[in-house]
């Protein structure tokens, strides 16, 4: 029988990305949807909170996660707004994930 409930730490990451999801993008996504605009700081909020590298192992400066929490940080986001989402999974999967997968030892500690 699997267990299909979140961890502890997975039931953390989902409250702290819907906080910031209330917090940075609910109360201005229509305003940037009306202007065609996108924040950028919301790059740099994400990555201070260890979401642009939550699977990513410690050892590269990633949170060590696993990829079901990658998947409620994706969801949380995309609550918010898809290019929020976008801009995280993209990141981790054809990015960061590639370069742990087939990256070199130098790639790795470089990126």
């Amino acid at each position: 029988m699997f267990d299909f409930s979140y961890s502890e730490d997975q039931l953390s990451v989902k409250k702290l990305v819907r906080k910031f999801v209330d917090r940075e993008i609910m109360p201005n996504i229509e305003k940037w949807d009306e202007e065609q605009y996108f924040e950028t700081s919301i790059i740099d909020k994400l990555a201070d909170l260890g979401l642009m590298g939550v699977c990513i192992p410690e050892k590269y400066g990633g949170q060590g996660m696993d990829y079901i929490t990658l998947a409620i940080v994706c969801s949380e986001l995309e609550r918010g707004d898809t290019a929020f989402r976008t801009l995280v999974s993209v990141h981790t999967a054809l990015n960061s994930m590639t370069l742990l997968q087939w990256g070199d030892e130098f790639q790795k500690e470089k990126y």
